[in-house]
């Protein structure tokens, strides 16, 4: 018997309440192992890939508009899994439509949940390496995104300023960190 058993719950059903071009959100009655029941919230969304672009000493950045927080903010590039679509080929599409860059080498640095207590997906952190600029984006319509280069010694100490707010890339500068200290 699993030692945890008495902290997991099981889904006795789900109902979709909202659908969105990003997600889907459930509400999901739910009952502990101590019996008790309750309605929660599960969201349902595709796979999430962020990637850190190295070019020489710099990373690669975008740029964009995030409506949540009504403001542009400066970030590594990324975007969501298509259908069937593994972390490696996502990274490598959104990297050149995004940026224009072509990765030779493409390493997955780590997964984690993107907030277990609501999301059912994953969040890859992917770094990109041996660069080739093909000076081509290759942008959705709602997409506008202006992509530039800053020195990673920069970009570290500038993270959770007011343009580099994205808590996503706190997590993949952590997975680089661990990667370059040996990790």
């Amino acid at each position: 018997m699993d030692k945890y058993e008495n902290l997991k719950w099981k889904t006795i059903s789900k109902e979709r309440i909202l659908h969105t071009a990003v997600y889907d959100v459930y509400s999901q009655k739910e009952v502990a192992a101590s019996g008790l029941e309750g309605t929660y919230v599960g969201i349902e969304a595709p796979d999430w890939v962020v990637i850190i672009a190295v070019h020489g000493d710099n990373f690669v950045l975008v740029r964009q508009w995030r409506h949540g927080a009504d403001k542009v903010t400066l970030e590594f590039p990324g975007g969501i899994a298509d259908p069937g679509e593994n972390p490696e080929t996502t990274a490598l599409r959104e990297l050149e439509e995004e940026t224009g860059y072509r990765a030779g080498k493409i390493t997955c640095l780590g997964k984690v949940s993107s907030n277990p207590a609501l999301f059912k997906n994953h969040f890859y952190v992917m770094l990109a390496e041996d660069l080739v600029q093909t000076g081509e984006q290759h942008l959705d319509a709602d997409e506008f995104i202006k992509y530039e280069e800053l020195p990673i010694d920069e970009v570290i100490r500038r993270f959770g300023d007011d343009e580099m707010t994205h808590a996503y890339m706190g997590t993949a500068l952590a997975f680089y960190l661990r990667k370059k200290l040996g990790g």
